[in-house]
């Protein structure tokens, strides 16, 4: 059975040093979100500041991720893929030390970018290192990475949650120093070689134009594109002004907003871990259908209570129950199924960046939205939860069957001898 097939150790490997792409995403707007009240008052912000800082970060990791998956299919996703986290890191230090709030907005410009771009080249690169039986888990493994993050950012922001910008600059400065090591470790990672058409010279450019703009590519990144921008307006708001909400909304202090946060993380840890098991399954799908349904129930319950506090506690368990089985990590294997191989960093970046853009440009106007109204941002968020599980289907009935009926019998079955160094070697 392909979902049961055991993956050779240096597979994992790739795929967690890929995966730091989505823990350095996720721990950066994260990060920002549980310091954005420290911000605030440290800085002296109002609630357009506040809007502004939110909405930049997402928009550097839209145009980072337009950008670098570009650059990725033209130049070399391995080129890529090491030198975007360096440039994390130095964006990263820059949040860190930064004495005011423009200094902030630089290293949030910086660090924003090179996140973009390295989602979906991350995601590229450990794609075209797994065979087709065992694509579906290591690329859900970097969905593993990705609430790792989470995890990560609202614990220490729970622990320094009284130490004000002190532990604010040590929530950022462990990702300045996670980038380091990941890119130490990266320099020194075999990776499969360069697509064909990079190798041998022809023009990179012209073939991967051509190839994004066919009916084959078109079609699965347009519904990617819609799933994710749709079920991201609501991820992202969480995401971002989960801390805030409860603070400004629901009255919770800092401390037991952050302590909310991260009560409820590890159920959605170890429910990212069960999707993994069965990513390559025919569960995988099955278990979408279930999940959508409690999604959208949970944004329900928390927009007919208006943001209470006792509403959004059970908001926070039914969407760690189901976010696992229908949220970006669909989006992630489902992008690396449907997608032409040859142009996966271009497209899956293309759809990235304008997800990200329209979730910068929601995340400027949600701090005033829900000073405003919190019942009409959370309306308006199930209503974008609702339309992401109709997206979600049409993928499952139809795209996702034409891309296994398009893969020829045998393609990817075999698992390359490893290199010393512990990755693949090239297949002649």
């Amino acid at each position: 059975m392909a979902g049961t097939r055991p993956i050779p150790r240096p597979l994992w490997k790739a795929a967690a040093l890929s995966g730091m792409a989505s823990y350095l995403d996720a721990g950066l707007i994260v990060s920002i979100s549980v310091n954005l009240a420290v911000y605030r008052d440290s800085y002296d912000m109002g609630v357009w500041m506040a809007g502004a800082i939110s909405a930049i970060v997402t928009g550097c990791i839209a145009v980072g991720s337009l950008v670098g998956g570009r650059l990725a299919d033209l130049f070399g996703r391995r080129r890529v893929y090491n030198w975007d986290i360096f440039c994390f890191a130095l964006g990263a230090l820059v949040i860190t030390l930064a004495p005011d709030d423009i200094t902030l907005l630089v290293g949030v410009l910086v660090a924003g970018l090179a996140a973009g771009a390295d989602l979906p080249t991350s995601l590229a690169v450990v794609s075209d290192a797994a065979p087709s039986w065992a694509r579906g888990r290591l690329v859900a493994f970097t969905q593993v990475m990705w609430m790792l993050g989470i995890t990560v950012a609202i614990f220490l922001g729970f622990v320094l949650s009284t130490t004000g910008m002190t532990g604010g600059r040590l929530i950022t400065g462990q990702l300045a120093v996670a980038a380091i090591v990941t890119w130490a470790l990266r320099s020194r990672l075999k990776l499969p070689d360069e697509p064909p058409e990079t190798e041998t010279g022809a023009a990179p450019e012209a073939i991967s134009l051509k190839g994004v703009w066919t009916r084959a590519a078109l079609l699965p990144m347009t519904a990617t594109f819609v799933f994710y921008v749709t079920w991201g307006l609501g991820a992202n708001t969480f995401g971002q002004f989960g801390t805030y909400l409860l603070v400004t909304v629901s009255d919770a202090s800092q401390s037991l907003a952050t302590g909310i946060n991260l009560a409820f993380i590890p159920i959605g840890v170890l429910l990212t871990f069960a999707f993994v098991r069965v990513a390559d399954s025919p569960w995988r799908d099955r278990l979408f259908h279930v999940a959508a349904v409690v999604q959208i129930l949970a944004f329900v319950i928390a927009s007919l209570t208006a943001g209470a506090l006792v509403g959004m506690l059970v908001f926070f368990v039914l969407y760690q129950l189901s976010n696992p089985f229908a949220g970006e990590a669909n989006y992630k294997v489902w992008s690396q199924l449907t997608l032409p191989a040859d142009t996966r960093a271009t497209t899956q970046g293309l759809t990235y960046a304008l997800s990200r853009g329209v979730f910068a440009v929601a995340a400027f106007f949600t701090p005033a939205l829900a000073d405003h109204s919190p019942s009409v941002l959370l309306w308006t968020i199930t209503a974008c939860m609702t339309a992401a599980a109709l997206a979600g289907v049409f993928i499952i009935r139809v795209l996702v069957p034409r891309s296994a009926r398009d893969v020829p019998d045998g393609a990817d079955l075999r698992v390359p001898s490893t290199s010393p160094a512990g990755l693949p070697d090239k297949e002649h």
